[in-house]
């Protein structure tokens, strides 16, 4: 194993060993991505709330800690260990996020301020934390995990869609911000990935519907189209995780990254029907694939 720092060869040719932090690392993409990466030999260091879920990265040779994202106090212990350990962190994957589904109405406004909570504010707590360090080596990256939902919307995922449009606004200006300082800033945006994400999303949606909601009916359509999609069925088929996980390992190593990477074909079809059909034409499209039409 090289030390910390150096180069090493894979496949014959030579490849900057980096220091690589993931959070939301115990499930689906966040895990699949950092197996990919410790195979690639560089400094892996995944975090989670569940870490009992990660003893398989742990064989693998991942540095594990317990942080949740949303907490200001676990970010900065996060950082501060891994600077103690290694003295920089070359790429900050943020991956932590989950979908807050159901009628924007319904939704307990607690609830959608999580999914703030995790999926904006928790991404910007952890850039801001790297981003002294990256900045007193003139070099980092820092990829966050968005969604093509982060540009499309559909029914029932107000919430999600909302913090997913906020992530793309903040990662559009923050590469601005930083690229005077070496510091790239890339987006990912999968289409519906086959991850737990669908079982919380339906989670959060009964939760926000009774029998005698309005939008019961709906909120029944949606997740029937989710549960196919997760079991890689229907109109929707979800994205195999590695798919995704070697997107964003290849943004960890381009010399020059794009700055946002759409994932799988349906992403590329979402994005483009977005742009050709009017409002009206895309929502009426929208809820009858949603609703199983």
């Amino acid at each position: 194993m090289p030390a910390r720092g150096e180069n090493f060869k894979l496949g014959g040719s030579i490849v900057d060993k980096k220091v690589i932090l993931v959070t939301g690392a115990s499930s689906g993409i966040g895990k699949e991505t950092s197996k990919k990466l410790i195979k690639q030999e560089h400094i892996v260091y995944c975090v989670a709330r569940r870490v009992e879920l990660m003893d398989d990265l742990t064989r693998l040779g991942a540095n594990i800690m317990k942080v949740d994202v949303s907490k200001e106090l676990d970010c900065k212990n996060c950082i501060d260990k891994i600077i103690n350990e290694q003295g920089k962190i070359d790429v900050l994957i943020n991956n932590a996020g989950f979908g807050c589904y159901g009628p924007i109405e319904g939704v307990n406004l607690e609830d959608a301020k999580y999914e703030f909570e995790v999926n904006l504010f928790g991404l910007a707590r952890m850039a801001n934390l790297v981003l002294p360090y990256m900045r007193r080596r003139s070099q980092g990256r820092i990829i966050n995990v968005s969604s093509i939902g982060g540009k499309v919307h559909s029914p029932m995922g107000g919430w999600y869609h909302a913090s997913k449009f906020a992530v793309e606004g903040l990662s559009d200006c923050l590469r601005m911000e930083t690229k005077e300082f070496g510091v790239d800033v890339v987006l990912i945006e999968p289409f519906y990935v086959k991850t737990a994400f669908f079982d919380i999303a339906m989670s959060y949606a009964n939760k926000a519907t009774n029998d005698e909601s309005p939008y019961r009916p709906r909120v029944m359509a949606n997740n029937t189209t989710l549960k196919k999609t997760s079991d890689g069925k229907g109109l929707f088929p979800g994205l195999p995780v590695s798919k995704v996980a070697n997107i964003i390992v290849k943004a960890t190593s381009k010399k020059r990254p794009k700055t946002r990477y759409m994932v799988g074909n349906l992403a590329r079809i979402g994005r483009i029907s977005k742009r050709l059909l009017s409002d009206r034409m895309y929502d009426w499209l929208m809820l009858k694939l949603m609703a199983n039409f």
